[in-house]
């Protein structure tokens, strides 16, 4: 415990033969009430491996509480310890997450500036190394920020999925958290932004998700976001067109930087691009590889002109880059999850997911101090002997 070692005698309550028979188990009443965690750990022994557990491999962990508690467990003991964590962690995250972000939107919304406060959601896929798989398989992650009026970033709460059919499950925890946080944001209205890549998973989020929800405040009405797609994705476009159009390093090098300079600054920038991009085209023979690389960077970008209206996104102060997202599927997996030699269990990675995600969104405190609370007490069902004098 936090002061020290004491010993602990547990007295199993056995429960009744018809009890039995629902599965009910035993327990010990003064376990339950100093809060023993997995009938192994004190609730600050617990908070300290739940914590340590999202940022440090199963050998550190049990080498640190070894060096610094005096605790030596078994793998088996750690798994278990860390397991009822991270569930108790998972039950209260939401609610913790929603609270920050509405802490955040008030400061915003305090702020100076000629800017409107913005609420930007990303979402990126990363590949994770599974056991028993012949191939990687691609975890998600989500984000969703909060930027002042001067365009400041205030925090980002993070969002994380181990390899799922279809990302069912992060697309139904991210629409949960923005409909339970735009529901109780009282404050002025913010800016919704949606800026990701034109990959599947996320274009299909935004088709199916966020353009079909409700605003809250005008029944009937849908909410109006607007969708970004990550500049740097695109200025990878234009570096595949422009070594299909140019055999001359420094021409195609020369062409690129211009052209990324007009999708950066210039209106309707996309248009010009391509009809710049198919005059090179018109006096070119190009090979069938060639022609298929031309065509495929041409359609991407053609396809998501819409969502590439960056010199007016800069005028708005909105973000025109996906970093955020991308720099937290390398902060929630990759610096956790892809060391070398790892792999990993859907299940055993969702423990360590959450408890990541819990400190990384910089709600520990807050989820493990619910968790706590909200953990059962032995109700006494004898009366307490009194003396008579």
């Amino acid at each position: 415990t936090v002061f020290g070692k004491i010993p602990l005698v547990r007295f199993s309550y056995e429960p009744l033969s018809e009890a039995r028979d629902e599965q009910q188990k035993s327990f010990s009443p003064l376990e339950l009430s100093l809060g023993i965690v997995a009938g192994n750990a004190s609730p600050a022994l617990a908070e300290r491996v739940g914590r340590a557990a999202s940022g440090h491999t199963q050998r550190e962990l049990l080498e640190l509480l070894e060096r610094e508690h005096q605790v030596c467990w078994s793998a088996k003991v750690l798994r278990r310890v860390t397991a009822a964590v991270s569930r108790g962690v998972a039950e209260h995250l939401h609610q913790a997450q929603k609270e920050q972000l509405l802490a955040w939107l008030r400061v915003a919304d305090d702020s100076r500036g000629r800017r409107k406060i913005t609420l930007a959601v990303g979402r990126d896929g990363i590949m994770l190394p599974i056991r028993n798989e012949m191939t990687y398989k691609e975890g998600a992650v989500a984000t969703v920020t909060v930027y002042d009026r001067r365009g400041r970033r205030l925090g980002t709460m993070y969002l994380g999925q181990m390899p799922e059919a279809y990302q069912t499950t992060l697309s139904e925890e991210l629409t949960q958290l923005i409909t339970a946080l735009l529901e109780d944001w009282d404050g002025r209205w913010p800016r919704l932004v949606y800026i990701t890549d034109a990959g599947y998973h996320p274009t299909e989020y935004f088709d199916n998700a966020l353009s079909q929800m409700e605003h809250p405040r005008h029944p009937g009405r849908l909410m109006e976001w607007t969708r970004i797609v990550d500049f740097y994705h695109a200025t990878e476009y234009l570096a595949k067109l422009a070594a299909v159009l140019f055999d001359d390093p420094r021409a195609a090098h020369g062409w690129q930087r211009r052209m990324r300079r007009w999708l950066k600054r210039e209106p309707n920038a996309v248009f010009r691009i391509l009809h710049s991009a198919a005059k090179h085209h018109s006096e070119l023979r190009l090979t069938d590889k060639e022609e298929e690389a031309y065509r495929k960077a041409y359609q991407y970008l053609n396809n998501q002109k819409a969502y590439m209206d960056y010199q007016e996104y800069r005028r708005l102060g909105l973000p025109i880059g996906s970093g955020i997202t991308e720099a937290g599927c390398k902060t929630v997996f990759t610096q956790r999850f892809k060391e070398s030699g790892m792999s990993w269990g859907i299940e055993g990675g969702s423990v360590i997911l959450t408890l990541r995600l819990a400190t990384l969104s910089r709600v520990w405190e807050t989820v493990y101090q619910n968790y706590l609370a909200s953990r059962p007490l032995p109700t006494l069902a004898t009366k307490t002997p009194t003396c008579n004098k």
